[in-house]
């Protein structure tokens, strides 16, 4: 007998899943289109509507693509390709050009056997949840198949960019990087094989930096594969070996970006929240004198931005929530410890490209080093362990667990934190614990994790 299909397809970063497996097989997708096209169009008062789409280097991006605008022709939209493109960049064209939605196929950081739909309304917020749930009652119910054969979809595969992904790059260098001069200045940029990788040494030789790109030649497979944020190592080295005097990473889709100093240091999203946030006050720029970032963020960096007067509110992991807390306040900076930064007097969109250009200015405005700016942040000891499982229990339903957490809560007392929650994207537990004692941290870790392991973990089986 066959698993039912889930109904729930769409998670805090849309439908992620292996590519050409449910939800991401041709028919499933194809249904995901129309059904999209045709819940914009009765929003419309029965207007067609216009969606842009856009894909990162994934050799599965393609046919998953083809599939979607076919489904949203079939349903009478009128589906504009980018091509290859950053998941910011579908989400600044989507709103240049008064379309109704855009949509990326990505799965972001993962490997390139996932892929992923992201959908964005016009104001580049992710698509509201009653249209998703639409969505997935079509999918679940079969609506939208159709005997008559697809409407075939040619997609340019030429590595050029497209006029579109120039319009994306000119806002950048325009309206965002204004009249910053990076002449002079040396950068190493990873850019993962992803969908930054001739989009972002373009748009920095534009502001006269010297660029070294490395990992810029996609094959389909290479995406995130030993490079970009989540493999900083080779990046270092380059940094050092150049003389650089940044490095910054991308993943896949461009929508984070991680940083090393001219010493080979890391720099991730806490340290470069630290710096735009003292930059902005010292502007007159950080309204409310807050911040917005995530329970993930090290309690080292609450502790700095309160000695200078700036508030830290946390929120749930995910840009999502981080988005939601920066409208209510009406903050001007978020994000997460991921690089994942969200300025949205700018774009409610996270995007990696638009980061750097906002480092780099600050770099330039003080005349300081990344290493110099850092200053005054000092991190807590910190450890994230990821432990695959096989299911997904609350972990207040296992009482080995439930113990566990209780006491190293109270081991931790006021000076550390643990988080314990599963990954939304991934079959994924994921263990996080920070404190002054480096040696009990990754202890408390250790152990967590191995209850965890012998709980839920994921089984192997003999062949």
């Amino acid at each position: 007998m066959k698993p039912e299909k889930p109904t729930k397809l769409f998670g805090t970063d849309g439908i992620r899943a292996k590519a050409g497996d449910f939800p991401l097989d041709s028919a499933t997708v194809h249904i995901a289109g129309a059904s999209l096209a045709q819940h914009l169009a009765e929003q419309n008062g029965g207007r067609l509507p216009r969606i842009i789409v856009g894909r990162d280097t994934r050799e599965s991006g393609r046919q998953i693509e083809r599939d979607l605008m076919g489904g949203a022709r079939t349903a009478g939209a009128e589906i504009e390709s980018a091509g290859i493109i950053t998941t910011p960049g579908v989400a600044f064209l989507t709103g240049r050009l008064n379309a109704d939605a855009g949509v990326v196929i990505s799965a972001s950081h993962n490997p390139y056997q996932d892929n992923g739909i992201k959908i964005f309304d016009p104001s580049g917020r992710k698509l509201d949840n009653l249209t998703e749930e639409k969505i997935e009652a079509d999918i679940v119910a079969g609506r939208f198949k159709s005997n008559t054969p697809a409407i075939q979809v040619t997609l340019d595969d030429s590595p050029r960019q497209s006029d579109l992904g120039c319009r994306y790059l000119d806002h950048l260098q325009h309206d965002v990087a204004g009249n910053l001069s990076l002449d002079g200045l040396k950068l190493v940029i990873d850019c993962a094989n992803g969908a930054a990788s001739e989009l972002a040494p373009d748009l920095f030789g534009r502001l006269g930096a010297k660029i070294t790109a490395i990992n810029n030649h996609p094959d389909g497979r290479n995406i995130n594969l030993n490079c970009g944020s989540l493999h900083i190592d080779g990046l270092r080295q380059r940094v050092v070996t150049e003389g650089a005097s940044l490095g910054v990473a991308f993943d896949g889709d461009a929508d984070r970006a991680l940083f090393v100093d001219a010493q080979g240091e890391f720099v991730d999203g806490d340290t470069t929240i630290w710096i735009l946030a003292n930059y902005l006050k010292s502007r007159g720029e950080l309204d409310h004198q807050l911040v917005v970032s995530t329970v993930m963020t090290n309690l080292g960096l609450e502790v700095a931005l309160e000695a200078a007067g700036i508030k830290l509110t946390r929120t749930d992991v995910g840009d999502k929530f981080v988005l939601d807390e920066l409208l209510r306040t009406k903050a001007v900076l978020g994000g997460e410890q991921s690089g994942h930064l969200i300025f949205p007097k700018i774009s409610l969109a996270g995007d990696g490209m638009l980061t750097a250009i906002k480092v780099l200015r600050v770099m330039r405005d003080r005349n300081k080093s990344l290493n110099e700016l850092a200053e005054g942040f000092s991190r807590y000891p910190q450890i994230l362990v990821n432990i695959p499982v096989r299911e997904k229990i609350p972990f207040a339903n296992i009482p080995a667990i439930e113990r566990k957490t209780r006491e190293i809560k109270a081991s931790l007392g006021n000076r550390g934190r643990l988080l314990l929650r599963y990954s939304g994207t991934e079959a994924l537990a994921r263990v996080m614990i920070e404190g002054e004692n480096e040696k009990q941290v990754y202890s408390l870790a250790d152990e967590l994790a191995e209850i965890i392991r012998t709980e839920i973990g994921m089984t192997e089986i003999a062949g």
